[in-house]
């Protein structure tokens, strides 16, 4: 069988869905499962990772990686290769393309909250979602959250939808021995992550606890726009000591450095598909701090210290017992393994390609 994959996510500095592909691509190179198979990877630039160029071929295809990309350049290339299926891993694929398509939509945040968005980028993502859901032959998700909102927002068929729980890397993090009081913060900041509530209840705690410090890792994609410099300047924390650190992107080296020293990871989010960064903190022995959502409750079970969305005073307590009480943090990292092994790349890149066949079968 040969599977293309657009693969335009694996150019650049690689986030959630290059990361989430990234995963099933290494497996599927290092793994028997997939060596029937032969592996077209299209992009508009050179890849990030290696791979056996025998097994995997890829295709550069001019072009800035954009809805242009996908709907007009992608299909003419993908016409030529004599395709089965094509792997679509970025909620949208290409409309005119005469293959079956197997789908990845993690959220429909810009379906459940439109108010989020501006208001042609949201029309656009709904628009090409719901045409890319109609007609894929199959469509990925991540949680069983997720499955429900595609089913009823977008009126996917329930037997096309599957969830495909990722996994989750694990490499060896040197926990600091330091004794900072350090809190860390993960991921592309939007609105619906709260990093200024975040922010100030830093700011209520190191009135008592002035050795405390927070890290923030991602790049500012809110709308309305917050100013999160002006959030920190406000609550006077940054200071000459530089008690926030904002880093607007690290490498996954400088990543596991701020994972080792971190002492409590903190994910303010009230709407996520997933959420993977707290799993990360988990696995390298940090406890996270999570507001409490159904799709929150899924994904972390007891391995994680819930917080009522909303409500300020309760994150203070919460990030000051994650932080300084031993008891709790021991209850959390208990829980860790439990919830840590739903998190595995093999089984998912096993799942991920048996949709992909059946799809193939059913096309």
């Amino acid at each position: 069988m040969r599977i293309g994959i657009d693969a335009r996510e694996l150019g650049g500095r690689a986030t959630g869905v290059g990361r989430f592909l990234r995963g099933l691509l290494r497996e599927w190179s290092n793994s028997s499962i997939a060596a029937a198979h032969e592996f077209v990877l299209y992009a508009p630039e050179p890849l990030s990772i290696p791979l056996d160029s025998r097994r995997f071929r890829t295709r550069e295809v001019a072009g800035a990686a954009g809805t242009w990309w996908e709907q007009m350049r992608l299909p003419d290339a993908v016409a030529g290769d004599a395709l089965d299926v094509l792997f679509a891993p970025a909620y949208t694929a290409p409309l005119r393309v005469k293959v079956p398509i197997v789908l990845a939509i993690y959220d429909l945040s810009y379906v459940a909250h439109p108010e989020w968005f501006r208001l042609r980028e949201g029309i656009r993502r709904r628009w090409l979602t719901q045409k890319a859901a109609d007609k894929a032959a199959a469509v990925v998700t991540l949680s069983e959250f997720s499955r429900g909102e595609i089913i009823d927002l977008l009126g996917v068929s329930a037997q096309r939808v599957h969830v495909i729980v990722p996994g989750i890397d694990r490499p060896a993090v040197k926990t600091s021995a330091s004794g900072e009081a350090r809190v860390l913060y993960v991921g592309s900041i939007f609105n619906r992550r709260h990093v200024p509530d975040l922010i100030r209840a830093m700011a209520t705690l190191r009135r008592t606890r002035p050795d405390l410090s927070l890290d923030i890792v991602g790049d500012d994609r809110t709308f309305p726009r917050e100013n999160l410099d002006m959030a920190i300047a406000n609550q006077r924390i940054d200071g000459p000591g530089g008690h926030v650190r904002w880093h607007r992107y690290v490498t996954d080296g400088q990543l596991l450095e701020l994972y080792g020293r971190a002492r409590v990871f903190a994910f303010l989010s009230e709407y996520e598909g997933l959420g993977m960064t707290p799993l990360e903190a988990l696995a390298a022995g940090v406890p996270p701090v999570v507001y409490d959502t159904a799709v929150a409750r899924e994904s972390y079970a007891d391995a994680a210290l819930y917080v009522p969305v909303g409500d300020q005073a309760a994150v203070v307590r919460a990030l000051e017992r994650a932080l300084f009480d031993e008891q709790t943090r021991a209850a959390i990292l208990a829980a860790a393994p439990a919830t840590l092994a739903k998190y595995d790349w093999p089984r998912a890149a096993r799942e991920t390609l048996a949709v992909i066949e059946s799809a193939t079968r059913s096309g």
